[in-house]
């Protein structure tokens, strides 16, 4: 087969693998060293992240030469086809140097439309998870399935997901606890794995504040391709980070936005 041959999403595989292959070797390693990035608070980035990032535009550089890449640790690069992918090789390293399964490798690819494909891997559980036009797949430990996200309609029946207990600004997390007090269940600490649980059709809403495009371009195709909506707090697009709702239908997304609505902006 030639690399014309190859479609996008049997690249986006390809990227996957190689990403695997770059970041295993370090996980739960004590000698693995962590950089902060942030000038305020911990913001964690590791040769894990770097590798894994190489990696995968090693197998763009071969296979699509042409399109542009975003990643969260090299960077941008421009290409010539109006097409960019999106990439980030270690969604939560805090996960990550602590030894949990959170932590995934997105790959998203993006034309003027928004995000084409997603992916959201999880190297250390062998899980990987797919959104892309006409196909979604979970693969792993016990084969390949459909995703599909689940048919709750309420809030008072609903399992709600973020990262951060501490979400946001004070009016940010203040509509956060809004949207929480009406569940029936909220956990915490689940990175971008909390999205794929949702396409899988495990949980219910993902709420967020403070994302970039790398955290959410994935996690929004591989969401909308198993039936759910993600948008702003808002109803707006995604695409860009920021505020961020996930939600397994429209009837439940409706109603959580109906409180982050009113949330003022930052």
């Amino acid at each position: 087969m030639s690399i014309a041959d190859l479609t996008d999403l049997e690249v986006a595989h390809l990227m996957a693998d190689a990403a695997r292959r770059a970041i295993l070797p370090w996980f739960r390693r004590s000698d693995l060293a962590a950089e902060n990035k942030a000038a305020g608070g911990f913001d964690p980035v590791t040769v894990a992240d770097r590798e894994g990032e190489r990696a995968m535009r090693a197998v763009l550089a071969e296979h699509r030469p042409e399109d542009g890449i975003f990643g969260e640790e090299l960077g941008r690069r421009f290409g010539t086809s109006g097409r960019t992918w999106v990439l980030d090789p270690i969604d939560g390293t805090r996960g990550f140097i602590s030894g949990t399964t959170s932590w995934g490798v997105l790959i998203a690819l993006t034309d003027a439309g928004g995000p084409v494909l997603g992916i959201i891997d999880q190297p250390y559980t062998g899980e990987r998870f797919v959104g892309a036009p006409g196909t979604t797949a979970v693969s792993g430990p016990f084969g390949t399935t459909a995703l599909a996200t689940r048919a709750t309609r309420h809030l008072a029946d609903a399992i709600l997901f973020s990262t951060f207990p501490e979400i946001g600004t004070d009016d940010e997390r203040a509509g956060f606890e809004e949207v929480s007090a009406r569940v029936r269940l909220t956990r915490f600490g689940m990175d971008c794995y909390a999205y794929a649980l949702l396409a899988a059709g495990h949980v219910d809403l993902v709420i967020e504040a403070g994302l970039n495009a790398y955290d959410i371009l994935a996690p929004m195709a591989v969401i909308r391709a198993a039936g759910g909506v993600v948008t702003d707090w808002r109803g707006g697009p995604a695409d860009r980070g920021g505020r961020v709702l996930a939600a397994a239908n429209p009837a439940l997304h409706a109603e959580a936005l109906a409180i982050l609505s009113r949330v003022p902006e930052a």
